[in-house]
């Protein structure tokens, strides 16, 4: 019997171990941190054997095929042990793939990779389609295989999962953008983390559509520099020279004859034009006809913390962009509104480089408040540029953009910043901001 060993007891972990016991191996999970008891639960239902808060080493480097969280990187010297014993060590994804004749579309990139999944999934399982959603959103990919009844899965895969997969196949790949992120995990080489990205292109041929944004010139750097095979499409808002493009405020796709007003779609900001044209071509090739293309565009709902409207009071508009954790993010947020914005940043500073996007804050940005345990770095670069307060908590930060927003601005928390501070993530820094604009609506 093949001995699997899990490293970490989150959603994918437990995911993996379950899959594992189903399909015969001798499993064991262990994370060094605690596990909840919900997944406690439903490893020992499956006679899963566990540990938490420590890492039997004798045990795991006993394993013939190690699945690890993508949270570990693989310069941890148990990582290092493993590979040193030549131990194969995957992500959740690689293992699944091999259980399952289900077809895979996959999406990657620095930012906007999660709306694109999500309108993905959406315009395929509005259209009819049995489909599962993975990876970094939805539930595990792994414990979806077990029972295994979906024909196709949309997977949103992080530059950390593509490290661990090496025979995962997809169906059709989408490349949203590639800009510095991460860097820490790729021995703060650019180049690394862009063979990272371009993982998602291997083992795919000429009848697999490689995605891609037109411009993108990390993109560019690493088709050059990569063997891809796949059969290479493009979108972009400025060139007619793509698969899809923007030509007088309408989507184009030529090679389907297809095309959508931008006015209608229910997502706002040309990165979002960006994420939709990919979404469609990636349902085009899964066999979408255009009607079911176009009522899938119309019913999408917007993701959670990705520029989600929030509420509009006495005439400004409340925008929840709490996923945009680095410059890149924000730059496209602030280019998204032609009304003046107040400005919500701040949290961990990741060491960004603000200048990036300097002249689109001095251009759309009437004032920033910073929402932060240590605000100093976004403080030292604009104070000079435009009205700047410092705010440690968010009822005061709410109080302060209450104060500062005139009928027809925007209040928009695009942080630029890492949660860990005040907040225990992204999404619950966004929910506590939706919850404080919602209880003001209600004192309105």
């Amino acid at each position: 019997m093949k001995k699997l060993v899990v490293l970490g007891g989150g959603e994918s972990g437990v995911g993996a171990a379950l899959l594992g016991k189903a399909k015969g191996y001798e499993v064991f999970l262990s994370d060094l941190s605690k596990i909840t008891q919900e997944r406690k639960d439903a490893l020992t239902a499956a006679g899963v054997n566990y540990e938490e808060t420590q890492h039997s080493e004798a045990k795991i480097l006993a394993a013939d095929v190690v699945v690890k969280s993508p949270g570990i990187p693989d310069t941890a010297p148990l990582i290092q042990q493993l590979v040193a014993k030549e131990i194969q060590v995957i992500s959740e994804l690689e293992f699944a793939f091999q259980f399952t004749k289900a077809r895979f579309l996959a999406i990657t990139g620095t930012n906007g990779k999660t709306t694109t999944t999500m309108l993905t999934y959406h315009l395929l399982k509005s259209a009819g389609y049995k489909v599962g959603l993975a990876g970094n959103v939805g539930y595990s990919l792994a414990q979806q295989v077990i029972a295994d009844e979906f024909d196709w899965y949309v997977l949103e895969v992080s530059s950390f999962q593509l490290d661990g997969m090496c025979r995962f196949k997809a169906d059709a790949a989408v490349i949203t953008n590639i800009t510095p992120d991460h860097l820490d995990r790729y021995d703060h080489k650019m180049k690394n983390y862009i063979a990272s990205k371009m993982r998602i292109a291997q083992n795919m041929t000429v009848d697999h559509p490689l995605i891609v944004l037109k411009e993108d010139e990390a993109i560019a750097e690493g088709l050059q520099k990569g063997k891809v095979e796949a059969n290479l499409k493009t979108f972009s808002l400025s060139s007619r020279n793509a698969s899809a493009f923007v030509e007088t405020d309408r989507m184009v796709i030529p090679s389907a004859n297809f095309e959508f007003e931008l006015d209608e779609l229910t997502i706002q900001g040309p990165h979002n034009v960006q994420n939709a044209m990919a979404a469609v071509l990636l349902a085009q090739h899964a066999g979408l006809n255009k009607s079911e293309i176009r009522q899938g565009l119309k019913s999408f709902v917007a993701v959670a913390h990705r520029l989600e409207f929030v509420a509009n009071i006495n005439g400004v508009a409340y925008y929840n962009d709490s996923k945009a954790t680095n410059v890149d993010a924000v730059k496209y947020a602030l280019d998204s509104f032609k009304q003046p914005i107040v400005w919500v940043a701040g949290g961990k500073d990741k060491g960004n480089d603000y200048q990036l996007i300097a002249s689109l804050v001095e251009q759309h940005v009437k004032a920033l408040v910073c929402l932060g345990a240590d605000n100093q770095p976004l403080l030292d670069f604009f104070s000079d540029k435009l009205p700047v307060f410092d705010t440690n908590n968010l009822e005061d930060c709410i109080l302060k953009v209450q104060q500062l927003a005139d009928n027809g601005d925007v209040v928009l928390l695009s942080p630029a910043c890492a949660s860990f501070d005040l907040f225990d993530n992204y999404e619950h820094r966004g929910d506590c901001f939706r919850q404080a604009v919602l209880a003001m609506e209600n004192k309105v």
